[in-house]
């Protein structure tokens, strides 16, 4: 019968694992194995952000709440409302809220949240008669810079845009431009446009060519999005696993396949795993993987992105032959009455696939064995 240990000891021998003792040590020292005090560190780990820090059960309920945020915006854009209020009427609310005392809300916050153009609701603001001359002539001066920028078909940058007006007399600093450009989200042609293109080609690149191994724990993951129906809603399951090890070392399950699934579950893996370096993350070509969210967090992580080619699954066949375990050995053996039910299958049937499911790629030992004696041989 496995021995049962307090609260209070669990949370003495995390204190030991923060202050910096590693976990294989503590593992040795207290005759616990190391999955028992993985396990625990996700229980009682604190999570640190810049504002504050956050118990897991204090994170868990916040992610809970951000993924129903980002789900009522979707509602709210699907449905097609705000389309449908009159230009007038946006201008008006966004007007009101612009000039309330306290106001923190960015101009170029407020016309993204009811899709308004900036250059629209200066021109509003601007041309009331209770506003001063500078601000009139401010918003004939965003018209030319736009109309400039538009007839160069967006290659002009602020030096450029300057040098035409004053050829038809309109004398304004660079600065001044450089600012008008940024406050309408004008962006001319890069000075290293070659270098992006080659960066965004290189992006798509498959880095694995099906070559399913790694020499060492977190130099290559891989990760897939699967789906399932519980009662009448899709129930959706992100996974990270580490080529290495074949072990699970990061999952989240949510109803909605948005990018925030793949985004919350690589950096709570990416933490979890002590922030590695020189990673590969490969997976398909989904919009979540190849969104501008996520593909600025790998490289802000210094991770190397690799991505199948496309309609080949064979090219992500670990993470596919994972699903269809996960499906054949749990998911369609049960009858699922809830999405708790379905939260706590995924939570156990990982478990016993890290830590008891002997697997024929490692000589049938488990992911977690199998890392944990690499972690001996070092």
């Amino acid at each position: 019968m496995p021995k049962e240990y307090s609260s209070k000891f669990k949370t003495e021998v995390i204190r030991r694992y923060q202050s910096g003792e590693p976990i294989l040590a503590l593992s040795q020292e207290l005759r616990i194995a190391q999955s028992t005090i993985y396990h625990w560190r996700k229980e009682y780990c604190s999570i640190k952000t810049a504002n504050r820090t956050y118990t897991p059960k204090e994170f868990d309920a916040l992610s809970r709440r951000l993924e129903k945020l980002e789900h009522e915006m979707e509602i709210i854009q699907q449905s097609g409302y705000i389309a449908n209020v009159p230009l007038q009427e946006k201008l008006s609310v966004l007007e009101s809220i612009y000039r309330q005392p306290g106001n923190t809300c960015s101009v170029h916050e407020l016309c993204e949240a009811l899709d308004v153009a900036r250059v629209t609701f200066y021109n509003y603001i601007f041309r009331r008669a209770d506003h001063s001359k500078r601000e009139e002539a401010q918003v004939e001066l965003m018209r030319l810079v736009q109309q400039v920028f538009d007839d160069s078909s967006q290659r002009f940058g602020a030096e450029k845009i300057r040098v035409t007006l004053a050829e038809s007399g309109v004398r304004v600093g660079t600065k001044r431009i450089a600012a008008i450009m940024q406050e309408l989200g004008l962006q001319s042609i890069r000075p290293d446009a070659k270098k992006q293109y080659k960066k965004q080609q290189y992006k798509k690149q498959n880095l694995l060519d099906r070559q399913f191994t790694a020499d060492h724990p977190d130099l290559i993951w891989v990760s897939d999005i699967t789906y399932f129906k519980v009662n009448d809603y899709w129930m959706y399951l992100c996974i990270i696993l580490d080529l290495f090890s074949r072990k699970i070392v990061g999952y989240r399950v949510s109803r909605n396949a948005s990018t925030n699934l793949v985004t919350s579950t690589f950096r709570i893996a990416f933490r979890e795993r002590g922030n590695p370096s020189g990673l590969t993350f490969h997976s398909d070509r989904g919009k979540q993987y190849t969104s501008a969210a996520f593909t600025a967090l790998l490289q802000k992580c210094e991770v190397k992105q690799s991505f199948s080619a496309t309609a080949r699954p064979h090219d992500n066949a670990v993470a596919e032959t994972f699903f269809a375990s996960f499906k054949k050995e749990e998911a369609y053996r049960r009858e699922y009455t809830s999405e708790q039910s379905y939260r706590k299958s995924v939570e156990q049937y990982i478990r016993f696939y890290n830590e008891l499911r002997p697997h024929r790629t490692l000589k049938y030992k488990t992911p977690q064995a199998f890392e944990e004696a690499y972690q001996e041989r070092l």
